[in-house]
């Protein structure tokens, strides 16, 4: 038997695709920064300022780095260690998961996601 998962007022992903995710039946078309109270666009890896906002926040931040698992930056794991924001990097559509998973579990979690690549759809 399967049980519905329950998110409240919080944030989950819906669904991705080539180039874009849905959120709480919102489009978002590129990178993306997801927490229970909010989804936005994201720069990046360029992009700290959001990231590093999330100290005290978020117990675990899951980066997306697309299709396939890769190394984050040095710099962009090292100024989020600083501030205290442990980051997993994983591939998007895993990260995207375990997001909604401890998301449903009621813990203190964000994603950055970095979009599928393939043919956006217009």
């Amino acid at each position: 038997m399967l049980n519905e998962t329950n998110f409240g007022a919080s944030l989950p992903v819906d669904g991705y695709g080539p180039g874009f995710f849905r959120v709480g039946g919102a489009v978002h078309r590129g990178a993306l920064l997801i927490r229970a109270e909010e989804a936005r666009g994201w720069g990046g890896y360029d992009d700290l300022e959001p990231l590093l906002a999330l100290e005290g926040v978020v117990d675990v931040l899951f980066v997306g780095t697309g299709a396939e698992i890769a190394y984050l930056p040095k710099p962009f794991v090292r100024a989020l260690e600083a501030k205290g924001v442990m980051c997993e990097p994983m591939a998007t559509p895993s990260a995207a998961r375990t997001y909604n998973v401890l998301l449903s579990e009621g813990r203190r979690v964000a994603a950055a996601l970095l979009p599928m690549p393939g043919e956006v759809q217009a």
